[in-house]
């Protein structure tokens, strides 16, 4: 454990101050500011001596949660990375992306505020790229067997990095024009700059890892063509068919997907000329969906000027305290404030859009609205609670529905399930033999973390089926869920 007391001296849960909104909105850097060091120990020193971490069962990376708090604690940068790295490739993705199902299982979280696990992290991995701890590790020997990953997003990611440190020459495919997926174009700069992705992408490409940006497998290159040329192909490909509304007006111009909204912002973010760019500069803006999806919607029309922001949810509005039938250590359905939210606009709840409203021009000027109320768990409409509010830009952040089916799922032939996600086995592969799925295509939309220990997970039943044996991790099962989603 770390203090023996430390829990007992450091009562309050300290995160690091985010930048004041009117600087950070003027700009794309992170929001947060670097905490102190002793404040950092500190907080690690509040992990207390639980005798069964319920963190782990929080986390499905298997985190090694106590060990690294205690060298942390003790100012052990080399040990705590090693044992970070034990369970997780991207620490830095997680620290700053993850919404940490790890702290709301902490024992200490019971009766007091739940240990800053997730900035305990992101400080362990920056601290240890500081001091020159983290270096590429090649393979001793190759193995002769080669491996495409289609899909650059972290769970095609970590599937990769695994994969080349048992010995196999693998090849990264990604259709834009560079890796990353949506830890790239989806990810809002201001959620985790660039700089840290492509550091990490250096390691890799150290290692032996090689990258195939440009090439969109099922049409530049077939699935066929594919399972010819490698002896092994891991589907990392996302869920990214999206889910719409299907409601009057939805064909209207100003009508957008998070995901065509979100990457044009990121490029133009980084210095990119993006043609056409949809826009919210002085634009009423309104995001459906209040997940972390809508939330960077959000950010990202703050940055852009946005004349006014306001987010809609069909769920009642979240109280502030864990539910009673979200007991501990579940990840409980509260109240959050994401950093986009402290700078500006308006969240709506309990409300369904009935229809989109033409300027004349076929164009979007609003949106009409009614109130809703869960009968049975289920969302009815509320008569006579109609209204309208003005938009000119709206992006569904709703999430997704499962990975696309045309192209190169076809041409592969794998088995998809009623959800139509790719079928797998306890190994990880699919239908076809020699053919892994890891990732929400698989999986169906989910976190980060998951993405990363089923990438690692498939990994291990890549090298099994190639050797006949594997020495690699597997963190989880294909029928392990989350207790998130």
């Amino acid at each position: 454990m770390a203090d023996p007391q430390g829990f007992l001296k450091t009562r309050e849960r300290e995160l690091p101050a985010r930048r004041p909104v009117p600087v950070r909105i003027r700009d794309w850097k992170e929001v947060y500011e670097e905490q102190q060091l002793d404040t950092l120990q500190r907080q690690a020193g509040r992990c207390m001596d639980c005798g069964i971490p319920f963190c782990h069962s929080g986390c499905p990376l298997g985190n090694l949660i106590p060990e690294w708090n205690t060298l942390a604690w003790r100012g052990d940068w080399g040990g705590a990375i090693e044992r970070l790295h034990a369970t997780n490739n991207f620490p830095e993705f997680t620290g700053r992306l993850c919404p940490a199902p790890c702290e709301t299982a902490c024992v200490l979280g019971i009766n007091q505020p739940a240990v800053t696990i997730k900035q305990v992290e992101v400080t362990t991995v920056e601290q240890a790229f500081e001091r020159g701890l983290v270096e590429p590790l090649p393979p001793e020997r190759l193995s002769g067997k080669t491996v495409a990953v289609v899909g650059s997003g972290p769970a095609g990611l970590a599937a990769a990095q695994q994969l080349t440190r048992a010995g196999h020459t693998v090849a990264v495919f990604e259709r834009a024009d560079r890796p990353g997926g949506l830890l790239r174009y989806g990810i809002p700069e201001f959620k985790m700059e660039k700089s840290v992705l492509d550091r990490r992408l250096r390691q890799m490409a150290a290692e032996g890892t090689r990258f195939r940006n440009g090439v969109e497998v099922g049409v530049d290159l077939t699935g066929p063509q594919l399972r010819d040329r490698y002896d092994a192909v891991v589907l990392a490909i996302g869920a990214t068919v999206p889910r719409g509304l299907a409601v009057p007006g939805s064909q209207l111009s100003g009508i957008h997907q998070a995901m065509e909204y979100l990457p044009q912002g990121n490029r133009a973010a980084l210095g990119e000329e993006v043609e056409g760019q949809v826009l919210a500069t002085g634009k009423d803006v309104v995001v459906i969906g209040g997940g972390d999806t809508g939330a960077d919607c959000i950010g990202t029309a703050h940055r852009q000027g946005a004349r006014s922001v306001t987010s809609l949810e069909i769920l009642p509005m979240p109280g502030e305290d864990r539910p009673a039938n979200q007991p501990w250590p579940t990840y409980p359905l509260i109240y959050r404030v994401a950093s986009a939210h402290e700078e500006g606009g308006e969240r709506v709840y309990a409300v369904s859009t009935t229809e989109f409203l033409d300027d004349g021009e076929g164009h979007v000027a609003g949106l009409r609205l009614v109130e809703v109320e869960l009968v049975d768990g289920r969302p009815v409409l509320k008569e006579g609670t109609e209204r309208e509010i003005p938009a000119q830009l709206v992006l569904f952040a709703m999430g997704f529905l499962g990975p696309q089916q045309e192209g190169l799922l076809q041409q592969l032939g794998v088995t998809v399930d009623e959800r139509t996600n790719v079928q797998r086995d306890k190994n990880f592969m699919t239908s076809v033999p020699g053919v892994f799925v890891a990732g929400d295509a698989g999986r169906g939309q989910s976190l980060i973390v998951w993405a990363i220990a089923e990438g690692r997970s498939a990994a291990a039943g890549v090298d099994a089926w190639l050797t006949g044996a594997t020495g690699l991790p597997r963190p989880i099962a294909p029928t392990d869920r989350p207790l998130t989603v």
